[in-house]
């Protein structure tokens, strides 16, 4: 600590004392980065599961990750950026910002790894979003809603969610997760559905142009020009991505993996084109995988600079760990032909017959009975991720991806492999 720095408060068991006596603390000009974060850290290792009940009025209400943080910053000031903080910041270049992102990770890596408050907040992020129930009735009369950016149409048993963002080979981004999340919803709830599909829409650009892809991944170029909030992470993981593996949560149930708590189809993915980064990271929640002969995968997370979703907890399942390492530390291609490839999809189609694939594959999956098919995925999810090792694990990314957004590296890996310098967000 400085010669200047005020010493920092100890953390007691006196919660209400304690914010006061950190928020004056905190808002101490001669306070130093690094000692105002200690602070912080040592501050929610006590005390997270209360300010987190405090602010759900004692679990009675459910508040997403988004929110959370900014009610936790004008709980406790100094806290968390405020709302104006992170919007003064999001006009800059990612290189050029000061991090303050940082400490929603902090906060949200504690409330997570609290047991109590993990949980609720795992299920506030699995209930279905308002604007979705609002587009049910759309859906209901026309079997279609156009989200812009993503689409959900009923095709017979199947709910068809497709993501679109054509200039940018389908990637995601900040102006793609709400209409993802949306899509998903409305695909689970559509009473007229048994099972889902996601699919990409046809791209503009490179060669691809006219042509389907499933989906290239996070946006480079507007993670570059920092048009990706440090939240865009955990709202997808703990939002769309959580909600296509869980299902939908009810408000009087918690989401565990007991019959009736969750509402929730068989998902399949059609890769056509190339799954890259979080686009492969949805492969590893999906029930069955179909793919085109010549299309392939990759999570480069090496070069991309951070961590690739929940890859790094689910990916080993189906590769093994020494392949799981090759693709997310040493930039692996696995062609979804390959027999290393095979251990990803399921089944593979001859390029632009998709959609007859997309047909068959829901046709066997309604005739063999969705009900005992949901039973045994609830059982497998189990077995292998239940949802304690899932908040665990976001508990430890929600950190550590907080300080990948914010890296250097991350720079300077986007300028060495993406070019991005030369390219501009549209």
């Amino acid at each position: 600590m400085s010669p200047t720095s005020p010493d920092a408060p100890a953390v007691t068991a006196d919660f209400d004392g304690d914010c006061a006596r950190f928020a004056s603390f905190w808002r101490d000009g001669g306070v130093g980065r690094d000692e105002a974060r200690a602070a912080r850290r040592r501050f929610l290792t006590v005390h997270a599961g209360t300010l987190y009940g405090r602010i759900t009025r004692g679990y009675s209400r459910f508040v997403r990750v988004e929110r959370i943080v900014y009610e936790a910053a004008e709980a406790v000031p100094g806290l968390a950026p405020t709302r104006a903080e992170v919007a003064a910041e999001s006009e800059r270049l990612q290189r050029d910002k000061a991090g303050l992102e940082i400490d929603q990770g902090i906060l949200v890596s504690a409330i997570l790894a609290d047991a109590h408050a993990g949980r609720h907040l795992c299920h506030a992020m699995l209930l279905p979003k308002p604007e979705s129930l609002e587009r049910l009735p759309e859906l209901e009369r026309h079997g279609r809603v156009d989200l812009g950016a993503a689409e959900v149409v009923r095709e017979g048993k199947a709910s068809i969610v497709v993501q679109k963002n054509p200039r940018h080979l389908n990637a995601e981004d900040d102006t793609t997760l709400a209409a993802a999340e949306t899509a998903v919803d409305l695909a689970i709830l559509d009473p007229r559905t048994e099972v889902c599909v996601l699919r990409g829409g046809p791209v503009q650009s490179g060669r691809h142009a006219g042509l389907r892809v499933f989906g290239s991944g996070i946006n480079l170029t507007h993670l570059y020009y920092g048009k990706i909030p440090f939240l865009w992470y955990l709202e997808r993981d703990l939002g769309v991505v959580s909600k296509i593996y869980r299902g939908l949560a009810r408000e009087d149930a918690p989401p565990d993996d007991v019959a009736g708590n969750t509402r929730e189809k068989l998902w399949i993915a059609a890769v056509e084109g190339f799954a890259i980064g979080g686009h492969c990271q949805y492969l590893l929640v999906m029930d069955h995988v179909v793919a085109e002969e010549s299309a392939y995968l990759t999570l480069p997370a090496r070069k991309e600079g951070i961590i690739p979703g929940a890859a790094n907890l689910r990916l080993a399942r189906f590769t093994g760990d020494r392949i799981a390492r090759q693709l997310v530390m040493a930039e692996r291609r696995l062609d979804c032909a390959s027999p290393e490839g095979r251990l990803v999809c399921d089944e593979l189609c001859a390029n632009g017959t998709m959609d007859a694939a997309i047909a068959r594959a829901v046709e066997r999956l309604t005739t063999s009975g969705v009900v005992g098919a949901i039973a045994n995925r609830r059982a497998f999810r189990l077995a292998q991720e239940p949802l304690d090792l899932f908040r665990e694990y976001m508990a430890l990314y929600a950190i550590e991806q907080a300080y990948c957004h914010f890296s250097p590296a991350l720079i300077d890996n986007l300028e060495r492999y993406w070019n991005a310098k030369e390219r501009k967000p549209v």
